[in-house]
């Protein structure tokens, strides 16, 4: 039992980066944290964590031992989850974090429906284009667009996504249609700045992947403005589909270059959570209802 306390406590440490947030969660002193991670370093024989007043890492041997530690702590996480699942319904404060355009579009919408299926719920959204700190600020769960999930958190795939070259009637009509990947360079393109980082437009080819030259008099930093600039004929943009779906099914939105896929900066849509909330009713919940609702392909992608 003090062997597996030790390595429970150490994954903790690892998980939250820091003896004094495992601390607060285990509801231990800081002192007994640093005493049950050097006491599991004495019995193994092996230093695991560099450390120092302002940082922390893991040596060789720690990686080495916090995955099976971590391998422990969430088995034992299970169980309890498992026991708590026969009697827990989803209650209390859930709170989300997701960026501010797929927020806005695809969360709150279908926020009514969920809380009428569990009532005893609250739900805090907070909409921000930004990465944030599950553990430090209070998240239990975000709904992140990236490609790789962070290894510490458990993740679960909602959808798949993809991007769409488009631009209004209007435009096309005033300006004319495009046939040839070359003729970009004579358009009026919208770019999109994530950050302070400016990408290069990318698309997949018959012939592979192409990098075509742009311009354009237009730099935003917001999806959601690229597609109202896109509808009122200011140029060509590339947006993922569940910002246009509904723009292209309308005719609102016409899609160009067919043949060219553009390669966006994210391509999957994923829950993230601490491996600590896995089988957490509420986090459950909210998870199995968005997988629920927006289905295989994503609703938006609908012909």
């Amino acid at each position: 039992m003090r062997w597996f306390t030790e390595m429970a406590v150490f994954a903790k440490v690892v998980e939250l980066g820091s003896f004094s947030r495992a601390a607060s969660a285990l509801n231990l002193t800081r002192s007994a944290v640093s005493k049950h991670v050097a006491r599991l370093e004495d019995g193994l024989g092996v230093k695991l964590l560099h450390r120092s007043t302002r940082a922390m890492s893991l040596t060789d041997a720690g990686r080495a031992v916090h995955e099976q530690c971590a391998v422990l702590a969430n088995a034992a996480d299970q169980a309890v989850a498992a026991a708590s699942r026969l009697v827990a319904e989803p209650r209390g404060t859930l709170r989300i974090s997701v960026s501010t355009a797929f927020g806005s579009h695809h969360v709150a919408p279908l926020l009514p429906e969920f809380l009428a299926r569990y009532p005893e719920l609250e739900i805090d959204l907070v909409l921000v284009d930004r990465h944030v700190d599950l553990a430090e600020e209070g998240f239990d769960v975000v709904l992140r667009l990236t490609d790789s999930p962070q290894p510490t958190l458990a993740a679960r795939k909602l959808a798949d996504l993809r991007f769409v070259l488009c631009a209004a009637p209007s435009y096309l009509a005033a300006h004319g249609k495009l046939n040839r990947i070359g003729q970009l360079s004579a358009h009026a393109c919208v770019r999109q700045r994530l950050g302070e980082e400016v990408r290069a437009w990318r698309l997949q080819g018959p012939g592979g992947v192409v990098t075509p030259e742009i311009s354009g008099n237009v730099l935003v930093s917001s999806g959601d403005a690229v597609r109202r600039l896109l509808l009122a004929g200011a140029g060509l943009g590339i947006l993922p589909s569940y910002l246009v779906g509904g723009d292209l099914r309308a005719g609102r939105l016409i899609q160009v270059l067919p043949r060219y896929k553009p390669l966006g900066s994210f391509n999957a849509l994923y829950a993230l959570y601490l491996t600590t909330r896995q089988g957490n009713p509420k986090v459950r919940a909210f998870i199995d209802y968005m997988i629920e609702k927006i289905g295989t392909p994503p609703y938006w992608d609908a012909v």
